[in-house]
C-alpha cells in the first residue's frame, strides 16, 4: 500500500470546530485488526450530522467520519478474512467511535465487516450502504415479519415516509419487489415521477401527515416503513390496520412521538424499533445475499451521485437543510 492516502480529518479544539481532507500515512489507523483500501463509502444523514459538529457521537480529536464503506482487505491479523477479500462495512459505531470510511485505507475490527456477495460490485454495496441495509431491514420487518414470523395477512398496501431519502426511495423499491402495492410520501414534487419508475403506486404529500393526528383514523395500511418520526408517524400509527407492523427507522422530522395507546390495544399495531447500528452478523449476511433479488441497481444509478472527499466537504449540509435527494456515493479514488 501507499505510505500516504487521503482521508478527512474532523477536530474539534474549544469551541473552533475543523474538517478537512488531509494526507496521513498507515500509522495514525489505530483501531482493529483487518486493513482495507477503501473502494467506495456514503453520505447518510448521520455523516452529515458529525460532519457539521460531531453531533456528540465523537468523542476523540482528530477523527475520521464516515460511517460504511466497501473495498479489499489488503493485510489481516484475523483467520477469517484474508488479503484479497472483498468486505462490506455498515454500523457497529465506526465512523463514530471508531475511525471511518473517509479515508483510502481504514482499519477495522474483523467481527465489524461481512463478505461482499458476488453478485454485487463494492459499488453498487455502496449505493445501497447504510441507508440500503437499513431500507432491507425495514422492508423484512413490515412484510416477512408479520407474513412469516407472526403467521399473519399477507401485506399488500405500505406506506413509506421520506420517501425522497436514501432510505425511503430503498425501501420503496424494495416493497414493490416483495409484491406491495407501495404508497410514497415526500414533499419534493419533482421526484414524484422518479418515485414511480422505481414501484410507487400512489405518491402523498408530507404536508397531508404532517397535522396533529387523531387517536385513531380509518385504517390504510398493513404496514409501513417510517423514516421521519414526529407527527407523520403518529399519523401513519393511526392509519394502520389491524396487526400491521410499522417500521421506525429515523428522525428526519422530529425525535417526538405524540400519540395513544389505541393502535396498539385496539388494532395491535406493532412499532418495530430498526436499529442497523448493532444487528448481528449473521442478520447481516443475510440481508446482503438477499439484495441482489429485491435492488434494481440500473434504475437506483438515476439517483446516484458519485463523489471525492473535496465535494463531500460542500454536499453535507446541504443534506441536512433537505436539499438533497436519492444517495451520494464516495469514491475514494477520484
Amino acid at each position: 500500500m501507499s505510505e500516504n492516502f487521503k482521508a478527512i480529518l474532523i477536530n474539534q479544539k474549544e469551541k473552533d470546530f475543523t474538517r478537512e481532507v488531509k494526507t496521513i500515512d498507515k500509522s495514525f489507523l489505530k483501531h482493529g485488526d483487518v486493513l482495507v483500501k477503501v473502494d467506495y463509502s456514503s453520505l447518510n444523514y448521520k455523516d452529515a450530522l458529525i460532519l457539521k459538529n460531531g453531533a456528540r457521537l465523537v468523542k476523540e480529536f482528530p477523527h475520521i467520519p464516515g460511517i460504511d464503506f466497501s473495498g479489499k482487505v489488503v493485510e489481516s491479523e484475523n483467520s477469517n478474512y484474508k488479503s484479497g477479500d472483498e468486505v462490506i462495512l455498515t454500523g457497529w459505531r465506526v465512523g463514530e467511535i471508531y475511525y471511518g470510511g473517509y479515508s483510502q485505507y481504514a482499519k477495522v475490527n474483523a467481527d465489524f465487516l461481512v463478505k461482499k456477495p458476488e453478485n454485487i460490485s463494492t459499488k453498487q454495496a455502496m449505493i445501497l450502504g447504510t441507508a440500503g441495509f437499513t431500507a432491507l431491514q425495514c422492508s423484512f420487518a413490515t412484510k416477512t415479519a408479520r407474513e412469516e414470523l407472526l403467521l399473519g395477512k399477507k401485506v399488500e398496501d405500505v406506506i413509506v415516509t421520506g420517501a425522497s431519502g436514501g432510505v425511503g426511495s430503498i425501501a420503496v423499491m424494495i416493497l414493490n419487489k416483495l409484491g406491495c402495492n407501495v404508497t410514497a410520501v415526500t414533499s419534493k414534487e419533482s421526484n414524484k415521477e422518479y418515485l414511480k419508475s422505481i414501484g410507487a403506486k400512489n405518491i402523498i404529500n408530507t404536508a397531508d401527515l404532517n397535522k396533529e393526528p387523531r387517536p385513531l383514523d380509518k385504517g390504510l395500511w398493513d404496514g409501513a416503513v417510517d423514516t421521519v418520526g414526529g407527527q407523520i408517524l403518529s399519523n401513519v400509527l393511526a392509519q394502520t390496520k389491524e396487526n400491521g407492523i410499522v417500521a421506525a427507522c429515523g428522525n428526519a422530522v422530529d425525535i417526538k412521538l405524540n400519540t395513544t395507546v389505541m393502535p396498539f390495544i385496539i388494532r395491535g399495531v406493532k412499532l418495530w424499533g430498526i436499529n442497523s447500528v448493532n444487528a448481528s452478523t449473521k442478520r447481516r449476511q443475510f440481508l446482503w445475499n438477499e439484495a441482489s433479488k429485491l435492488i434494481d441497481f440500473e434504475k437506483l444509478n438515476q439517483s446516484i451521485k458519485t463523489i471525492g472527499l473535496e465535494e463531500l466537504l460542500d454536499i453535507y449540509s446541504k443534506m441536512l437543510k433537505g436539499e438533497t435527494s436519492g444517495r451520494y456515493i464516495v469514491d475514494l479514488n477520484k
